[in-house]
C-alpha cells in the first residue's frame, strides 16, 4: 500500500488528499460529501480534470494490463467504486471511503449541475442520449455515439476527443465503459483545448435515466451488487465475474504481505 499527499492537487481550499495505492489501483481518501463540494467549487476553476472510479473489474485488468495504470494515476480524483475492495483494505488498517460513479452521477444532477450547463456525453446509445434530454431539458446536453472497440480503434478515439474539445463544456461525461473512458479522458487531459470536470461513470446514465435496472440498495450496502448485474447478463458477465475472484484474491493476499513502508509525497 502506497501513499501519496495530492498537495499540487487544487481540490479543496487548505486541503491534503492522500492517495493510496492498493492492490494495484489509485484511491483517493476524500469522503463522498467532499467530492461533491470539490467539483462544485472546481467549475470556476480553468482547463480540465477528470474523475475515475475504480472497482474489482477494473483492478483486476490492471494485474493483466498494467500499461493501464496511468489512466488512473493521472486521474484528478480516483475513487472506489467498491464494496469488495473497501472491506479488503480495512484488512491493512486503510479505511477506503466508498464513492459509486452511479450514486456520484445521481447527486450531481441534483446538487451541482445547474440549468444552463454545458454537458458533452461520450455516450452508449443515442437512446440514451435522447432520454436525457427529455429530463433535464433546461441542460445544453452535446453527444457523440462512438463505434464498439474504441480502445482498438484509434481513428475512434480520435474522434471521440475532437469531439469534445470541439466546444467548451462545464461536464464531460464518458459513458462507454473501462477501460475506452478513461482512455478518453487520459488523452484529453493532455490536450489543452479541453475544458470542465470529466468524470468515466460506465453505466450510471443508463441506470439514473431508468433504462437500466440496478440493484437495490441492500444489495449495494451488502457489496454484493455483482450479483444482480451477474443475474441481469449472465451469458455476458458469469466467465468475468468467475474468473476475477483468484485474481482478486492473489492481489489482496500479496497486498496484506506487504510492509507498509511507503511514505508519502510531499
Amino acid at each position: 500500500m502506497t501513499e501519496l499527499l495530492l498537495a499540487d492537487y487544487d481540490i479543496r481550499p487548505q486541503a491534503r488528499i492522500k492517495r493510496h495505492n492498493f492492490v494495484g489501483a489509485f484511491f483517493d481518501h476524500i469522503e463522498f460529501a467532499d467530492v461533491l463540494v470539490s467539483i462544485e467549487q472546481a467549475r470556476t476553476s480553468p482547463g480540465f480534470r477528470y474523475v475515475v472510479t475504480p472497482n474489482v473489474d477494473h483492478v483486476v485488468r490492471l494485474a493483466q494490463q498494467p500499461e493501464y495504470a496511468h489512466f488512473y494515476e493521472k486521474a484528478w480524483l480516483s475513487l472506489c467504486d467498491s464494496m469488495p475492495i473497501k472491506l479488503a483494505a480495512r484488512l491493512k488498517r486503510l479505511d477506503l471511503p466508498r464513492v459509486t460513479g452511479s450514486d456520484l452521477t445521481v447527486q450531481l444532477f441534483k446538487q451541482v449541475i445547474k440549468a444552463g450547463d454545458r454537458l458533452t456525453l461520450i455516450a452508449p446509445s443515442l437512446a440514451v442520449v435522447e432520454e436525457l434530454q427529455i429530463q433535464y431539458p433546461m441542460l445544453k446536453i452535446r453527444a457523440h455515439v462512438p463505434a464498439l472497440g474504441v480502445l482498438d480503434k484509434p481513428d475512434e478515439l480520435e474522434r471521440c476527443v475532437k469531439f469534445v474539445v470541439a466546444e467548451p463544456a462545464d461536464f464531460v461525461f464518458l459513458a462507454i465503459g473501462s477501460p475506452q473512458s478513461e482512455a478518453i479522458a487520459f488523452r484529453l487531459s493532455q490536450n489543452a483545448r479541453a475544458t470542465g470536470t470529466c468524470l468515466c461513470i460506465g453505466a450510471a446514465l443508463e441506470f439514473m435515466t431508468g433504462m437500466k435496472q440496478r440493484a437495490p440498495r441492500w444489495m449495494s450496502n451488502l457489496g454484493v451488487e455483482w450479483l444482480h448485474r451477474l443475474a441481469s447478463d449472465p451469458k455476458r458477465l458469469w466467465r468475468r465475474y468467475i474468473l476475477s475472484i483468484p485474481t482478486f484474491a492473489t492481489l489482496i493476499v500479496q497486498e496484506l504481505s506487504k510492509k507498509d513502508g511507503s511514505k508519502p509525497r510531499a
